[in-house]
């Protein structure tokens, strides 16, 4: 078993994939983008503006984003990071009136496979 290999990055409009977040680092690979793999169940594609809300609605989800886990070199995410979250809990919060915004050049095509570009669209951090 070698490392799994990585799907193309690239973005929603099938442009190179722009890195979401470095400080804190984030992606499945820890590499600053929302690139993904076959092993990458959650598929963590969609780059998101955090905010307070959706940090207390993903805690009550089950998933504390915003306590540090330094075992895991997790260091809690504040308002204001950049993260890639999983395509299918950004929706789940878009359902629940929860979504944060997207930032559409920094996510990954693949979570078009669990929410519409339209959707993504009208939440989107990156267009004008």
């Amino acid at each position: 078993m070698g490392i799994p290999a990585r799907e193309e990055s690239v973005n929603v409009f099938g442009e190179p994939l722009e890195s979401c977040s470095e400080n804190p680092m984030t992606g499945f690979f820890r590499d600053g983008c929302c690139n993904t793999s076959v092993q990458d169940a959650g598929s963590h594609t969609v780059c998101i503006a955090v905010t307070r809300e959706f940090l207390e609605y993903s805690r009550f989800r089950g998933n504390d984003l915003s306590t540090p886990m330094p075992q895991h070199g997790f260091p809690g995410l504040q308002p204001g990071d950049l993260w890639c979250l999983c395509a299918a809990r950004w929706l789940e919060a878009y359902q629940q009136g929860m979504a944060p915004k997207v930032y559409l050049k920094r996510t990954h095509r693949r979570a078009l496979e669990i929410a519409p570009l339209e959707l993504l669209r009208k939440y989107a951090a990156d267009l004008n």
